[in-house]
């Protein structure tokens, strides 16, 4: 997509959508931590549903600690993949109470040590949680650059570089929840919702869809990502 291009797609999708922002709940960053550390492999709506009480009793690492992985694991057994995440949340919470007093770390490096963060979590954490101008690309974001060719790799990390070399800078700092939007509910995997597509005409997919398209199906459930 051509620079121009890339200016006009964020400028409609400011326009679209002024103040986008993450679908998680959340009340501090470690909270935000917590919740993108269960949201792997899980919507957003299933995993507030269960971060809502628990975020109640839980606002940090040590208290998390103190209620300990048993009655975490109860909080968010509706969550997939449960057991894995709580013991990798008590984990971590044991890393951040020992090594950064109790605070999330603002660097990447600290933060993909971490038990069950990776690189799109940290970028999750360190853009939502303290302002940093990074991508992350989760399957939403991967699926809407290159169907549109804003920015085609073939690896999650290949188009995250290009993003943040595209990009221009004013965009940035909303870059990651537009794009996870619009591919949420408007560019989805199995039939994109062309006519109603801000960029529709920007986009390079050969195989958009029409309204009547759109009537054939009924809709088809998003998930996280």
């Amino acid at each position: 997509m051509k620079p121009a291009d890339i200016e006009e797609f964020f400028r409609r999708l400011a326009a679209d959508n002024p103040a986008p922002k993450t679908e998680l709940e959340f009340t501090n960053p470690y909270t935000l931590l917590v919740a993108v550390v269960l949201s792997a492999q899980a919507t957003d709506v299933g995993v507030n549903r269960a971060t809502g009480p628990l975020f109640q009793v839980v606002q940090t690492p040590q208290q998390m600690l103190d209620l300990g992985e048993e009655k975490l694991r109860h909080y968010i057994r509706t969550i997939g993949l449960f057991n894995t995440k709580a013991r990798n949340v008590m984990k971590l919470s044991e890393i951040l109470v020992a090594e950064h007093g109790g605070e999330v770390p603002r660097k990447r490096k600290e933060l993909e040590a971490l038990p069950g963060v990776g690189r799109k979590t940290a970028n999750v954490v360190l853009n939502v949680a303290f302002g940093q101008t990074t991508i992350a690309v989760d399957t939403h974001i991967f699926r809407v650059s290159n169907r549109t060719g804003l920015a085609r790799g073939k690896t999650p990390e290949e188009v995250e570089r290009k993003l943040v070399r595209y990009v221009p800078a004013r965009w940035k700092p909303h870059a990651h929840h537009w794009l996870i939007l619009h591919g949420r509910y408007i560019c989805k995997a199995r039939k994109p919702d062309c006519p109603a597509c801000v960029v529709r005409d920007l986009c390079a997919y050969p195989d958009k869809t029409t309204e009547r398209d759109m009537l054939e199906d009924p809709p088809v459930p998003v998930s996280a990502g």
